[in-house]
């Protein structure tokens, strides 16, 4: 039989973008009343193009948040971190480049593409007349 966590983190996939799991480790979960935090930390797979240069592992660029389907009547945000690397040679900074986000907002695709479908428009953008 799988463990407690297995299960949690079957229920998780279930609920969260696929993509998430792929790259990213879930480092913390809070729950309100009415909001889901879910922080998130890529994992440390430097970019393919750069595979044949040396990365200097740099951290973290600051957290983004986007919001993503409600859970239960919560509004449901995630706090991801993205990875950056120093390319040994050059001192440029370089990371991963995800399409997890709908261009121009702080929504997952899925979810931008919900709230296009039942308003016609997304709701933190001017109808134009």
């Amino acid at each position: 039989m799988d463990s407690m966590n297995d299960q949690y983190n079957q229920l998780l996939q279930a609920l969260l973008p696929a993509e998430i799991f792929s790259y990213f480790e879930i480092t913390q979960v809070l729950v309100f009343k009415d909001k889901l935090d879910v922080y998130l930390d890529e994992l440390n797979l430097p970019p393919m193009k750069y595979q044949d240069q040396k990365l200097l592992s740099k951290g973290f660029y600051p957290a983004a948040e986007v919001q993503d389907f409600p859970i239960r009547e919560r509004a449901v945000f995630l706090h991801i971190r993205r990875r950056k690397w120093q390319i040994e040679s050059t001192g440029h900074i370089v990371s991963n480049t995800w399409d997890t986000v709908a261009e121009g907002t702080r929504y997952t695709k899925g979810f931008a593409s919900f709230l296009k479908d039942v308003f016609g428009y997304l709701p933190n953008q001017q109808q134009k007349p």
